[in-house]
C-alpha cells in the first residue's frame, strides 16, 4: 500500500484514539504516549507513517484536554496546571464556552506555526550533529544533572543520579545473563508507567493507603454550552481578535526555537508575558488561555521535532518522554548508534507527513471539542472510569514488555515502575530525569567503576 495512505490511515487513528483519551482529565502524557507509540512501531509501520501518528496523536490529545479545563477546572494533563488560574477567572464570569473556544483555537495556530519553524531550526542545528552524537553519553550526564536541578525534587534528584544509573546498570546486567541481550523497551516503559503503577501500590500498602482516602467523592460542575457559530467548523482566526491572533503566533514561534525548556515553565512564562501586555479581566484571561494553548503545542511538536531531525538523540524534556519511542524502540530504532527516523526521513518528509498528521487532528479533534464538549464530557464522567484507563495502559506495557524479553522483560518492567514511581511521587524525581540517567547509565558507570 502507498506510504502516504498508510500514513494517513495511521494519523486517522491517533487523532480518533487520543481525542477520546484527551477527555479524560487527569491521564498522565508518557504513560499514554509511549505504549501507543511504541505499539505503532513495532507492528511495523512506516517511518512516516509514525510521524503522522505521533503529530495527530500530540495535538487530538491537547485539543480535547481543554474540555475538562474550561469546562470543569480539572486539568486535562500537567501541560494544563497552568492555564487552570486563567480558566477559573471565566467561568467565575460565567463565560466557559470562550474560554474554551479560545484554547482550541490558540492551539491550533500554535501547531501550525510551530512545525515549519521546528524543522527549519533543526537543519539549523544539523551541522553540529556529528559533535552531539560522539559525545551523547557526556551529554546527557550533563544533561541529567541540569534536569534534576530544575526538576519538583531539585538536590535530592541530583542526589539520586548516580544511585540510579547504578540501579539501571545492575538489572540491565542481570537481565542480560537470562535472555543474552541487552533490553531497552522494557525499562522504558517501566519509567513510563511508573507514576500510575506506583499509585496502585500505595493502595494496596494498609500504612500509606491514607493518603488516597478521601470523606466524600468529588462533585464537579459542569457548564453549559453555548454555540455562537454557524456550520461545523469555525475559522480560529474568526474566534481570537487579530491582536489574541498576532499574540499567540508570536508566543508559539518563540517558544519554539526553545526545544531544551520546560513545556510547563515555557506556558506559564509566556501566559505571564502576554497577561501583562493586556488590561481588564477578560481581555487579560482569553488572551492568556489563547496564547498559552498555543504554546502547549508548540513546545510540544518542537520538542520532539528538533532534538530528531538535528540530532537523533533525545535533548528535550518531550523527547525523553512521550517522544522517546521515536529516537529509542529496538530493534526498529535506536538512539546509540542514531538509527531512527533522524536517518529514515528528510527534511521535506519530516514537514510533509508533519503536517499531515496535524491537519488530520485539525480536522476531527478541533471541531469535536467544538461541537459536543459538553455531552461528551458527560458521556466520559458518567461511563469510563480512569481505573479502566490505567488498567488498560499498564496491561499494553506488559504486553510489550512480553514481546521484547518474555517473563524477564515483565519482570523488569514492573521493577522499573516500582522504583522509578516511588521516586517520582514521594522524592520528586520526574520521570524526564530518569529517562536521561537511563541514557547515560552506561557512560557514567563505565567512567565511576570501568564497568
Amino acid at each position: 500500500m502507498d506510504v502516504l495512505i498508510v500514513s494517513i490511515l495511521f494519523a486517522l487513528l491517533g487523532a480518533i484514539i487520543f481525542t477520546l483519551i484527551g477527555l479524560v482529565s487527569g491521564t498522565d502524557e508518557t504513560a499514554i504516549m509511549v505504549p501507543l507509540t511504541l505499539l505503532v512501531i513495532l507492528l511495523g509501520a512506516p517511518p512516516e507513517a509514525v510521524l503522522s501518528f505521533f503529530m495527530a496523536a500530540v495535538l487530538s490529545k491537547h485539543l480535547t484536554h481543554a474540555i475538562p479545563t474550561a469546562l470543569m477546572g480539572i486539568p486535562g494533563d500537567t501541560l494544563a496546571v497552568p492555564l487552570i488560574d486563567h480558566a477559573s477567572t471565566l467561568r467565575r464570569l460565567g463565560v466557559p464556552h470562550v474560554a474554551l473556544r479560545k484554547m482550541l483555537a490558540g492551539g491550533v495556530i500554535g501547531a501550525m506555526i510551530a512545525l515549519p519553524t521546528a524543522v527549519l531550526f533543526g537543519q539549523f542545528l544539523g551541522q553540529f550533529a556529528d559533535f552531539f552524537k560522539s559525545a551523547s553519553g557526556l551529554i546527557f550526564t550533563l544533561a541529567a544533572v541540569l534536569i534534576a536541578y530544575f526538576s519538583k525534587g531539585k538536590w535530592v534528584s541530583v542526589l539520586m543520579i548516580l544511585p540510579f544509573a547504578f540501579f539501571i546498570a545492575s538489572i540491565d546486567l542481570f537481565s542480560f545473563n537470562l535472555v543474552e541481550k541487552h533490553l531497552s523497551i522494557s525499562f522504558f516503559l517501566g519509567i513510563a508507567i511508573g507514576p500510575m503503577f506506583s499509585d496502585i501500590l500505595v493502595s494496596l500498602s494498609a500504612s500509606a493507603r491514607k493518603s488516597l482516602l478521601r470523606a466524600s467523592a468529588k462533585e464537579y460542575h459542569l457548564a453549559p454550552e453555548v454555540k455562537g457559530w454557524k456550520g461545523f467548523f469555525p475559522n480560529p482566526f474568526a474566534v481570537l481578535t487579530g491582536r489574541q491572533a498576532r499574540q499567540t503566533a508570536a508566543a508559539s514561534f518563540v517558544s519554539s526555537l526553545t526545544f531544551a525548556f520546560s513545556p510547563v515553565g515555557m506556558t506559564s512564562l509566556m501566559g505571564e508575558i502576554v497577561g501583562s501586555r493586556n488590561k481588564g479581566v477578560y481581555k487579560k484571561a482569553t488572551s492568556s488561555l489563547a496564547a498559552m494553548n498555543g504554546v502547549t503545542e508548540s513546545t510540544y511538536i518542537a520538542e520532539a521535532i528538533i532534538p530528531l531531525l538535528a540530532f537523533g538523540i533525545p535533548l528535550s524534556p518531550v523527547a525523553l518522554g512521550p517522544a522517546s519511542p521515536l529516537f529509542n524502540a529496538p530493534p526498529v530504532f535506536t538512539s546509540d548508534p542514531v538509527n531512527n527516523l533522524h536517518n529514515m526521513l528528510t527534511p521535506g518528509e519530516f514537514f510533509l507527513y508533519g503536517l499531515l498528521g496535524l491537519a488530520i487532528a485539525s480536522l476531527i479533534a478541533y471541531p469535536f471539542a467544538m461541537n459536543y464538549a459538553r455531552a461528551a464530557t458527560v458521556f466520559v464522567m458518567k461511563h469510563i472510569s480512569q481505573e479502566a484507563i490505567v488498567g488498560m495502559f499498564i496491561g499494553l506495557a506488559c504486553l510489550l514488555a512480553f514481546y521484547e524479553a518474555g517473563l524477564v522483560g515483565v519482570m523488569l518492567t514492573c521493577t522499573m515502575a516500582a522504583v522509578g514511581g516511588l521516586l517520582n511521587r514521594v522524592l520528586g524525581v520526574s520521570s524526564g530525569v530518569q529517562f536521561m540517567v537511563f541514557y547515560g547509565s552506561g557512560f557514567m558507570m563505565s567512567q565511576l567503576l570501568g564497568a
